[in-house]
């Protein structure tokens, strides 16, 4: 199901991302694509529509920053792991223009492109936003307000994006993820106007 390509996909998304840190935290960036291409690994294998692609998604998964926040290209991946791989890790990518377009402009224009994806990039990116928003929600419970410094948007934008997601993914692609998902966006969003109390 999963072979050596998986392997070299992990060694290279380690490499592209070797000195990143996630926002919320100083952990090195390779542990959200670990999450991520789990969570993936677990939906896809789980889905009768994705089971004989899982060994792509894995490897979509470890690499969908990649394009977005490297200066790696969708060509690049294609040579390396194929174009079903590239089309994926595109497919998650908000943008792959620099300097990045306005957060609140990337953010529409993804959701957008969400409605007519693919469902095995429907699968990798609601991996993606599913940690994204479990490590948000974590960082929120136990370090207050403060957070929201580290990121591009602060809370309101961030709740109108994820809520946006989640109704998206509960269309899209509807079963125990996005039931995840939707439910750790209805805990964020109560902290966050706790927060504010």
């Amino acid at each position: 199901m999963i072979g050596d390509r998986f392997d070299e996909a992990f060694v290279w998304a380690h490499d592209r991302h070797r000195d990143q840190r996630r926002k919320t935290s100083n952990t090195p960036y390779i542990t959200h694509l670990m999450v991520v291409a789990s969570l993936a690994i677990d939906d896809a294998a789980n889905d009768p529509a994705l089971v004989d692609m899982v060994e792509e998604i894995a490897i979509a998964a470890l690499l969908h920053d990649v394009v977005e926040d490297t200066d790696t290209t969708p060509d690049d991946v294609a040579q390396r792991f194929g174009l079903v791989v590239a089309e994926i890790v595109e497919g998650c990518s908000d943008t792959d223009i620099w300097p990045k377009p306005p957060w609140g402009e990337r953010k529409e224009a993804y959701l957008l492109h969400l409605r007519s994806a693919s469902s095995p990039t429907l699968c990798v990116a609601l991996a993606d936003k599913r940690h994204n928003a479990t490590d948000i929600l974590a960082d929120l419970r136990s370090l207050g307000p403060s957070v929201w410094d580290r990121f591009n948007a602060g809370p309101d934008q961030q709740k109108w994006f994820h809520e946006e997601l989640a109704s998206v993914f509960g269309e899209r692609r509807p079963g125990n993820a996005a039931d995840d998902y939707s439910r750790t966006v209805r805990e964020l969003v109560a902290v966050i106007d706790a927060q504010r109390r």
